[in-house]
């Protein structure tokens, strides 16, 4: 293990695992958390990598070269979709694996990642709005039906924005959304923005529906990592029957 390039065996390990947990966190798949795990373990001198991930946990065991063999554990309790963030960390491994930091310096680097530049809220809030428009006009609503489109999904972008920062369970968070998007939507098409509520409302699910998570899963599964693949299926399928019974019990109940 090359001394110059770390203060303590635990605090690598330690970075590593940050690299490890920002993946996971922003949508990537299994395969690749536990591949970009193993490969900084092996640049900083293990031997030995066991590298066990699921949604929600990752256990790292290494032996050092004098046979010293430490663990680890991450508890991953809330996970969100920013590729722009997966490429940060990936182009970080890459040059760890080039030109290993010191312990403190990675820290510092992972640290600078996890606090890069993100999208801003305003442009995330104009991007809901006309994603679910454009979604609308897609399936078939017109000028008008888009526009209530764009108003409900930008009230949506606000609702998942209050429910992330009050730390909702996502599964209760996504039917609380769609209840009250359609809420909205039926009280708008009812003023008379927007004739065609159901094209209004596939806009807005389309918005919801987590279609990344789902595809994550799968090919985890094919990649062998059943497990975690099972998880994620789960989640995303509960989270797809939440935006169901949120939207249908508001139409149910209004007779939309």
């Amino acid at each position: 293990m090359p001394q110059g390039n770390m203060s303590g065996p635990q605090t690598v390990l330690a970075g590593i695992l940050d690299i490890g947990e920002l993946l996971l966190t922003s949508g990537a798949e299994v395969m690749r958390v536990e591949d970009t795990i193993t490969r900084l373990c092996m640049v900083y001198g293990f031997v030995k990598v066991d590298v066990f991930t699921i949604t929600s946990s990752i256990v790292l065991t290494v032996t050092a070269a004098d046979g010293e063999i430490f663990t680890q554990t991450r508890r991953i309790r809330a996970r969100d979709t920013d590729l722009g963030r997966v490429e940060r960390v990936n182009a970080l491994s890459r040059q760890l694996c080039q030109a290993p930091l010191p312990a403190e310096e990675l820290r510092q680097a992972v640290q600078q990642v996890r606090n890069g530049p993100a999208y801003p809220e305003q442009v995330r809030f104009w991007m809901y709005a006309l994603t679910a428009g454009v979604f609308s006009v897609f399936f078939g609503g017109n000028v008008w039906d888009a526009a209530a489109a764009a108003v409900a999904g930008a009230f949506l972008f606000l609702i998942l924005k209050s429910g992330q920062r009050l730390r909702l369970n996502s599964i209760l968070l996504h039917m609380l959304c769609s209840a009250l998007t359609a809420l909205l939507i039926v009280g708008l098409t009812r003023l008379g923005l927007g004739q065609n509520p159901d094209k209004i409302i596939i806009g807005n699910i389309m918005l919801l529906i987590p279609g990344l998570a789902l595809t994550a899963s799968l090919r985890d599964m094919i990649n062998g990592d059943t497990i975690s693949g099972l998880l994620g299926f789960c989640e995303a399928t509960l989270k797809a029957l939440a935006i169901a019974i949120g939207f249908a019990a508001i139409l149910t109940g209004l007779g939309g």
